[in-house]
């Protein structure tokens, strides 16, 4: 067998034509082959923890073949005319195939959620945040390594050869590789094709979960597909002297010297009413402190962008007014920046480390002029721990004070820690079991402890916020406190507990949207803010995206701000809701794909002020932003 020719490493010049044609193609039959099965185990991975059945499209569709094998076997391609060997071609696109993939599948498994390009720059923080899972190995992993290293073994041995250096055949594979996925580039990127012919949501429970329609479509083709959202494309139509003009009809508006009150707004980590669910068993003190401000504010439905993670979407939504976020690399508008020019101390704290979401960059660009994290002020009460709500709260209400002393009018932001999941499964922590939850036999016992455990960090929470309230509630420094949840929290693999007890999670109705995507939001004064504001911050709120929730302050407070806000009033008005992953809207208060004429208007003017916005800092950035 080791003298059959195609085995051979080299060729005898004797050899006829057609032997010699065939033992050069003889190893891009490999490189075509292998790389096939590449992308078939990534189309395997792409589902993580969901049922068979979604893989079932990829087979359906041919088109939705072609966009995930085609670029794999389009790097193989290219990676074997570049180092001539057919087995370090097969090597260099399993790592970066399998690679990604796997990246991908472990997400999906703890976070529901599925990798996207713009996650790569956040490389250093996904490696940071491992330490709070433990990467399991099964079955299906480790065929999939056993699949490499045979493939690799085999090519070893079946081939061997390797096109000479400058050669045309070599040229012509490079070529070969690049023509490739420049055609793959445009039916890759295209919106019509990702959502029309190349979309197959026959198996999805719901056509309208982010993950599910991420996940319909495999992984390599949405992957690449999300490059096209890693960088800021102008929205179509866009028109840089209209956005202009929209937004000069407007003027920063100061705050009158007279109110400006202080502002204080707590982002609570994975904070949900879970009795807006419908979950039955939950014991009512879990929630009574959370109820009775409620009572005694403005509360509404905050529908964000993000399920179990993803913190800073909400986060920045709520900072820059932006429905559509970009990664920030340096000064870019927001809501502390005006604060800024309005002679407010504008600071915040996360009690968690400074690269969680490279917070501590981020953050100096949206204005914040110092932030506490664990490195620089809360290390020093933990060991260098994470701070959970009871020395949080006790420290945040500390540093209230101190700068209201000060005598400047305080703007603090902060995001609490404690509850980020996951939550434990095997142990009953907080209290004993069945104390803030009676199971009725919905849940396995797994699963009711990560309930347990998740309405006890919330009691906890609340306990915290009873605290800082009964503090503020009699202080003679005005302040208007802003408390919101971020996201639902994680559940399990793919939501598990929110699946047993029946939740309903179609985001095709108002309610499932609801449930699935949202959070509760609660605006509250303190009396001196009341009577310096003359405002009585009572009542529901409107159903409102992150992005609207800063408006809401400023109408509660009786403040005009900034002429961006003011510019984005009339789109919060008719269409208070622009849900990004789902692309859904909530207009006068009915759930729609198809936006009235007035409703499209509007919503293309908010793009567009947005795309202008991102790129053009208004305010003058101050030089020592330590």
């Amino acid at each position: 067998m080791k003298n059959f020719f195609l085995l051979s490493s080299r060729l005898e010049p004797a050899r006829p034509p057609w032997q010699r044609v065939l033992w050069r193609l003889w190893p891009l039959f490999w490189v075509v082959l292998s790389s096939l099965g590449l992308g078939l185990i990534s189309l395997l991975m792409a589902i993580g923890p969901y049922p068979a059945e979604l893989a079932q499209g990829y087979w359906e569709t041919p088109l939705l073949l072609y966009l995930n094998l085609g670029p794999v076997v389009a790097l193989a391609l290219l990676f074997f005319g570049l180092f001539r060997s057919a087995r370090r071609s097969f090597l260099l696109t399993a790592l970066l195939t399998l690679g990604f993939s796997a990246g991908h599948y472990y997400k999906l498994f703890f976070r529901d959620d599925p990798l996207m390009m713009a996650d790569l720059f956040l490389l250093k923080e996904a490696g940071n945040m491992m330490g709070n899972y433990s990467l399991f190995w099964n079955d299906f992993l480790f065929l999939t390594v056993s699949y490499v290293v045979v493939v690799y073994l085999l090519l070893c041995l079946l081939a061997r050869q390797r096109p000479q250096k400058g050669s045309r055949f070599r040229q012509v594979t490079v070529l070969s590789g690049c023509t490739f996925l420049l055609l793959l580039t445009p039916s890759l990127l295209s919106e019509s094709l990702y959502e029309g012919k190349a979309a197959n949501y026959a198996h999805l429970e719901s056509q309208w979960a982010a993950t599910q329609q991420y996940i319909a479509h495999g992984f390599v083709y949405p992957f690449l597909h999300s490059a096209a959202d890693a960088v800021d494309l102008p929205p179509p139509g866009y028109d840089r002297d209209k956005a202009l003009a929209l937004l000069d009809r407007y003027q920063d508006a100061d705050i009158p010297e007279t109110q400006k009150v202080n502002v204080m707004g707590i982002m609570l980590e994975a904070y949900n009413d879970f009795t807006r669910l419908g979950i039955q068993g939950i014991d009512p003190e879990v929630y009574q402190v959370w109820h009775d401000l409620e009572a005694e504010g403005v509360a509404g439905d905050l529908i964000t962008n993000i399920f179990a993670g993803g913190t800073v979407d909400t986060e920045r939504c709520f900072l820059t007014g932006y429905s559509h976020l970009r990664d920030f690399r340096s000064n870019a508008n927001s809501y502390p920046w005006y604060f800024r020019t309005q002679g407010y101390l504008v600071e915040g704290m996360h009690p968690c480390y400074q690269w969680f979401y490279n917070r501590s960059d981020v953050n100096r660009y949206l204005g914040f002029e110092n932030y506490y994290f664990v490195e620089n002020y809360f290390g020093e009460y933990t060991g260098g721990a994470v701070a959970y709500d009871s020395l949080f709260f006790q420290h945040l209400l500390y540093t209230y004070r101190l700068r209201v002393a000060g005598g400047a009018p305080y703007f603090t932001f902060s995001v609490t820690y404690q509850g980020h999941g996951p939550y434990k499964s095997d142990t009953f922590d907080w209290a004993e079991r069945g104390t803030f939850y009676t199971n009725d036999g919905s849940l396995s016992e797994s699963q009711e402890a990560i309930l347990h455990n998740y309405l006890g960090s919330i009691a906890s929470t609340n306990q915290q916020l009873k605290m800082l309230t009964d503090a503020l509630r009699e202080d003679p420094e005005p302040v208007v406190l802003v408390l919101f949840g971020d996201h639902n929290p994680w559940m399990g693999d793919g939501g598990a507990v929110f699946e047993a007890l029946g939740i309903d999670f179609d985001a095709g109705t108002l309610e499932g949207l609801t449930n699935y995507y949202g959070t509760r939001y609660l605006i509250w004064a303190n009396e001196a803010a009341k009577k310096v504001l003359g405002k009585d911050f009572q009542g529901e709120g409107p159903t409102i995206s992150p992005s609207f929730l800063m408006n809401e302050v400023f109408r509660q407070c009786g403040w005009d701000g900034p002429a961006y806000l003011q510019a984005t009033n009339a789109v919060m008005d008719k269409v208070s809701v622009v849900n990004v992953p789902t692309g859904l809207y909530v207009e006068d208060g009915q759930l729609t794909d198809t936006l009235s004429p007035e409703g499209a208007a509007l919503i293309r003017d908010y793009q567009a002020l947005q795309y202008y916005s991102r790129g053009h800092f208004r305010y003058e950035a101050e030089e020592d932003l330590s």
